[in-house]
């Protein structure tokens, strides 16, 4: 048994789940990309890679994750490609795909599971859309994340396994192309397993809803919307998308446009915006 998930928090808990469960051995596979931002036209192409991978060095560059895009210890086509190679090796082994209701697990999904329609029932999906689950204080809340779900609740989770359709393997590579083909760089989940897009400056009205006009760190606005609004992405996607905002004239700032912590931001003073608007 193989098991897959999206998000590297999850990689310990679906661990410690498989220490209470004998049942659930086998190995994890953590797929790193967030496919629910940026570019993914002719993802599986050289052109595609290669494009994303530069989308995120310029998204990353200077900031605090400045230069991890090429210090992945496993690039995520290179896991696909041992995955299919061990699959095709043993006819008997078994993939379990992990994945909760959010759009970064859902977009994942779409981009493994468009790559391995020879193994049709063989893989199994394990999606936890709306289902409850019981926290560590006894209470049952939904969890948005994998992670969010303690191991021996997994135990439960596993019984929700089936097995991906053959008429999921003719739609959802489909619905994902036509994804690909819009060249929208936000994607959005809407219910179920459906994903809608955006523009890549969908997260800035709500960012703007965090600035004041007092000095604040970097970090603090990207913290407060990553608690407070609804719809959230990563933190480096947001630092971006601040810098754009500064760049764009619209805001005060000191200190160096470098990590979240190292430049602060406040609304332009009224002095300042009536000369910019002139």
């Amino acid at each position: 048994m193989i098991h897959i998930v999206f998000n590297e928090p999850d990689v310990d808990v679906l661990k410690k789940a498989i220490e209470l469960d004998e049942t659930l051995q086998g190995e994890v596979l953590l797929i790193r990309d967030d496919y629910a931002v940026g570019p993914i036209k002719y993802i599986y192409e050289e052109e595609g890679i290669e494009a994303r991978k530069a989308w995120w060095r310029q998204v990353l560059a200077g900031g605090d994750y400045d230069g991890k895009v090429d210090l992945f210890e496993v690039d995520d086509m290179q896991v696909v490609v041992d995955l299919i190679v061990k699959l095709a090796l043993a006819a008997d082994e078994k993939v379990y795909i992990w994945a909760a209701q959010n759009k970064h697990d859902v977009s994942g999904y779409y981009w493994l599971m468009s790559q391995l329609k020879d193994f049709q029932g063989r893989l199994f999906i394990l999606y936890l859309n709306n289902l409850p689950f019981i926290n560590e204080k006894g209470l049952i809340f939904y969890p948005e994340w994998l992670s969010q779900i303690p191991p021996k609740e997994f135990l439960k989770a596993k019984k929700l396994a089936r097995p991906i359709t053959l008429s999921e393997f003719e739609v959802d590579p489909d619905e994902w192309t036509r994804l690909q083909n819009e060249e929208k760089g936000v994607r959005l989940l809407e219910g179920g397993k459906k994903l809608g897009q955006k523009e890549y400056d969908f997260y800035d009205e709500e960012l703007k809803k965090y600035i004041t006009n007092d000095w604040q760190k970097a970090s603090k606005i990207i913290n407060n919307m990553l608690n407070k609004s609804k719809q959230t992405t990563g933190d480096a996607y947001l630092l971006w998308r601040l810098k754009q905002m500064i760049a764009a004239g619209n805001y005060d700032v000191q200190g160096e446009l470098k990590g979240m912590k190292e430049f602060e931001v406040k609304g332009k003073s009224a002095q300042a915006a009536a000369v910019t608007e002139a």
